[in-house]
C-alpha cells in the first residue's frame, strides 16, 4: 500500500506506450467503420483490451482494487469493464464520435482525469489520496470511497469505449447503471429523491436569474449558523448533544442549502421554499442524540476530509449543471445520470454540513447511491 505509486511505474509506462498505439490505430480504425458501419474486429479486440488496461490500472493506481494486475487487458480484474462483440454502427454516430463524446469526456475529466475539475483536481485523485492514509492506518479501504473510485472509473471506461468506436452506446452518468447498485447504511441525514425529470425550458434558461433570491437568503441563512456555531460548539461539549431549537435551526439549514442547490445546478425542477419545506430533492435530518465529547471536541479536524470530498464532489456538479442546462433547455428533460450523480453530490454535501455543525456524529458516506426515485416508479 505505502508503495502503491512505485509499484505502478512499469504499468504506467506501458499504459502510455499503448496509449500511443490505440490512439494511432483509432485514425484508421475510424475510416474502415464509417465506410463499413462497423469496427473490424481486429481493430476492436486491441483497442477494447486497451480500455479494460486503462480500467485496471486506474483501479489499481487510485487504491480502488488492490491485486497487482496483468500488462495484457485480459477480463477478469477485480474491477473491470463488459465491452460486447463489434455490432453494426450508424455511420453519422460515427463521423461525428469525437464532437458527440464531448460532454461525456467532460464528465469523465470531473470524475477521473481532472480535465475539466480546474486546479482542484478530479473527485477519484481526491478520494484515492484520502483513501491513501485511511488505507495506512486501518489497512482497510472505506467501503465508500471504493465504490465511488469504481463508479468513477467505470464511466471513465465506457466514455473511452464509445470515444475508439468500440460501442455506439452513449456512456451513462447513472450510478446504478454505471457498477453494482450498492446499498446506503442507515444515516441521520438521508436523501429522499422524488424528482419527474422535467423541466420547463423558460425556467431552465432564466435558472440562474430566478436562483437569485435563494441564494442571498442562503446567504444571510449561513451567516447567522457560522455565528452561532462557535457557540453550540461549546454548549454540545458540556451536554453531550447539540440543543434541539440549534439542531432545528441548523437542520432547516442544511434541508434549505440543498434545496436551493438541487435547483440552481438543474437537480431539481421546481422552485423552492425559503424555509427548506418539501421539495422533490429533499434531506430528511433524523432528531438529534447524544453524541461522544471527544469527537465533538476535535469535530473541525474530523470533518477536513469530507470537506474535501464535498468540494470534488462541486467540480462535478458544475459539468453536470452545465451538461444539463443545455440538455434540458433541447429535450426538456434533465438526463436521468447527470440528476442522479448530481443528487448524490448533494447528499453528501448535506451529510458533511450536518456533520460539521454538530447535526449528527455519522459522518458522511461518499458511495455514488440514491434511493429509487418515486415520482419514476409511479411514471413506469
Amino acid at each position: 500500500m505505502f508503495f502503491r505509486l512505485l509499484l505502478a511505474l512499469p504499468h504506467i509506462v506501458w499504459l502510455v506506450l499503448w496509449s500511443l498505439a490505440a490512439w494511432t490505430v483509432a485514425f484508421p480504425a475510424w475510416l474502415v467503420a464509417l465506410f463499413d458501419g462497423r469496427l473490424p474486429r481486429v481493430f476492436h479486440d486491441f483497442l477494447a483490451a486497451y480500455v479494460r488496461y486503462t480500467v485496471h490500472v486506474t483501479a489499481y493506481l487510485t487504491l480502488a482494487a488492490n491485486r497487482f494486475p496483468g500488462f495484457r487487458g485480459r477480463p477478469g480484474y477485480d474491477v473491470d469493464v463488459e465491452i460486447d462483440p463489434p455490432a453494426q454502427q450508424g455511420r453519422w454516430s460515427v463521423a461525428f464520435r469525437l464532437l458527440l463524446a464531448i460532454p461525456a469526456t467532460l464528465l469523465a475529466g470531473a470524475l477521473v482525469t481532472g480535465g475539466s475539475a480546474g486546479s482542484n483536481g478530479s473527485l477519484a485523485v481526491t478520494v484515492a489520496l484520502l483513501a491513501w492514509f485511511a488505507a495506512l492506518v486501518t489497512g482497510r479501504m472505506p467501503r465508500g470511497f471504493r465504490d465511488l473510485l469504481a463508479y468513477s472509473i467505470g464511466y471513465l471506461g465506457q466514455t473511452g469505449a464509445y470515444l475508439l468506436l468500440l460501442t455506439d452506446r452513449y456512456p451513462t452518468a447513472d450510478p446504478a447503471v454505471v457498477g453494482p447498485a450498492g446499498e446506503l447504511p442507515t444515516h441521520a441525514v438521508r436523501l429522499e429523491l422524488a424528482d419527474p425529470l422535467a423541466r420547463s425550458r423558460l425556467t431552465v434558461f432564466f435558472r440562474l436569474l430566478l436562483a437569485l433570491p435563494h441564494i442571498f437568503w442562503l446567504l444571510l441563512w449561513s451567516l447567522l449558523v457560522l455565528v452561532l456555531l462557535p457557540f453550540a460548539w461549546v454548549i454540545a461539549l458540556v451536554i453531550g448533544r447539540l440543543p434541539r431549537p440549534l439542531q432545528r435551526l441548523f437542520s432547516a439549514w442544511v434541508r434549505y442549502a440543498a434545496h436551493v442547490t438541487a435547483f440552481l445546478y438543474l437537480v431539481g425542477g421546481p422552485f423552492p421554499g425559503f424555509s427548506g419545506a418539501a421539495y422533490p430533492v429533499s434531506i430528511v435530518v433524523e432528531p438529534a442524540t447524544r453524541q461522544r465529547r471527544l469527537g465533538i471536541l476535535v469535530r473541525g479536524v474530523l470533518a477536513v476530509p469530507a470537506m474535501l470530498v464535498s468540494g470534488a464532489y462541486g467540480s462535478v456538479m458544475l459539468v453536470v449543471a452545465f451538461l444539463g442546462w443545455f440538455a434540458a433547455l433541447v429535450t426538456g428533460r434533465m438526463p436521468e445520470g447527470l440528476r442522479n450523480i448530481g443528487a448524490v453530490a448533494i447528499r453528501y454535501s448535506a451529510q458533511t454540513s450536518a456533520y460539521l455543525t454538530l447535526v449528527t456524529d455519522r459522518y458522511p458516506y461518499a458511495a455514488p447511491t440514491v434511493p429509487t426515485p418515486a415520482a419514476d416508479e409511479a411514471a413506469a
